[in-house]
């Protein structure tokens, strides 16, 4: 073992006495350790939530949607559909067609909502169907040519609306669209056409979501909207969720530019994640003070092992022992403190996260307000690399003066105060 890391080790932890700067340095590499924990918990527990909510938001958004670049509606839909399939890792493509409308109900015209309206084409939404709550999502005409519709749970319960069961009737609601009304103004003594539909379903959406929205089967919509054979947009599912910024390049190369625009499903709800993103990293730094703090203490225990060992260094200088090998002792000791300190911490805290994510010991505050019960964790190799690499480079970093001290020290005149 080379000499130098043998003089480190003896130097951070003799076994014959435990001093007050014995005392000093246990303090650093505990704060170190405590720091390091500390950041690979919260990292965790935002990934956790970051995730969670990314779940919710794609149980109907897409994971990669095309538009028009200037809001007019896509008319070409079949090439751009067979372009779009042929794409890798792509394993569905589904026309849509999306507005506002003004929803009625024929016996509680105070509960009418503005809502928004989807229109889809259900047998290419089998990945991408919404979770029913009650009733199926059946958007088909019936037997006198009602069209089916299906609600948000929480709409078609503030508007009392009841799914068909057995031989119980389902009820009906109307769709005014703006296209509608505008029709109306231009006619005077014309009424405006309302769509009847058969509310089939219930949907519920996996999370808090209180949005005001709908589905409709796809011609029903353009009719609705008067698109004349366009839709909004085509929503694509993935393979694989992180490869969506792959496929949107991958489409960007084969669609004109000036015609149409691609979105993941990062880009549908861009505020929202980079808030999330801030977060997190704003609390990593908040939390890595501590390390930091740690890493002062470690500058003043070293520079006082410095003071105190001044009779070695200069004896071992006396020895031959070079200005250099004596700065690599003190930076070994920084090492061996950044490196059990760092290590002590990851199993800290990575044990605390394997811990809640198996067993969830720390429940949520009111979980049955929550779809989650227990905080979620998620684990990125990425955050515990950055993690462990910086507090070891701090900890590096804090025996540089200390060992830039001893280096400097002259042996005849440690000798002789050491004496």
């Amino acid at each position: 073992m080379d000499y130098r890391f043998q003089i480190a080790r003896r130097y951070l932890a003799s076994r014959r006495e435990v001093s007050l700067i014995s005392i000093i340095t246990g303090i650093s590499m505990t704060g170190v350790t405590l720091g390091v924990a500390a950041l690979i918990v919260v990292l965790s527990v935002m990934n956790g939530f970051y995730d969670v909510v990314r779940d919710l938001l794609v149980s109907l958004d897409p994971h990669v949607r095309v538009v028009s670049a200037q809001g007019q509606g896509v008319a070409d839909v079949d090439s751009l559909l067979r372009i779009a399939r042929e794409t890798r890792h792509v394993t569905a493509a589904a026309p849509y067609v999306e507005g506002k409308a003004l929803l009625l109900r024929r016996d509680a015209s105070g509960s009418n909502q503005v809502i928004r309206v989807r229109g889809v084409d259900p047998s290419m939404m089998e990945s991408a169907a919404p979770t029913m709550a009650v009733g199926t999502f059946d958007l088909r005409p019936n037997a006198d040519e009602t069209p089916g519709i299906v609600l948000n749970r929480t709409l078609g319960r503030r508007m009392g609306t009841i799914p068909g069961r057995g031989a119980q009737s389902a009820d009906r609601v109307g769709l005014l669209s703006a296209p509608a009304i505008e029709q109306t103004l231009t006619n005077v003594f014309g009424r405006p056409p309302v769509r009847r539909f058969e509310v089939r379903g219930l949907f519920q959406v996996r999370g808090a979501s209180e949005e005001k929205r709908v589905f409709v089967s796809l011609s029903e919509a353009q009719q609705l909207f008067r698109t004349d054979g366009r839709v909004t947009g085509i929503d694509l599912r993935l393979d694989d969720l992180e490869r969506a910024g792959a496929v949107k390049a991958a489409l960007q190369q084969k669609l004109d530019a000036d015609r149409y625009t691609v979105r993941t499903w990062y880009d549908l709800q861009k505020s929202l994640y980079d808030v999330m993103r801030l977060e997190k990293w704003g609390a990593s730094a908040i939390l890595g003070l501590i390390v930091i703090v740690a890493a002062f203490n470690i500058v003043g225990s070293l520079t006082m092992v410095v003071i105190e060992k001044r009779g070695d260094i200069g004896a071992l200088q006396a020895m031959g022992v070079s200005q250099t090998d004596v700065r690599r002792i003190f930076l070994f000791e920084g090492s061996l403190i950044g490196a059990v300190g760092t290590g002590c911490g990851l199993i800290l805290g990575l044990g605390l996260v394997f811990l809640q994510k198996y067993y969830k010991v720390v429940p949520m505050a009111q979980a049955e307000s929550f779809l989650i019960d227990a905080y979620p964790v998620a684990v990125q190799p990425l955050d515990v690399v950055l993690v462990a690499t910086a507090a070891f480079g701090l900890c590096v970093l804090a025996s540089l003066y200390p060992a830039a001290r001893a280096a400097a020290i002259e042996p005849a005149r440690a000798v002789h105060l050491d004496a």
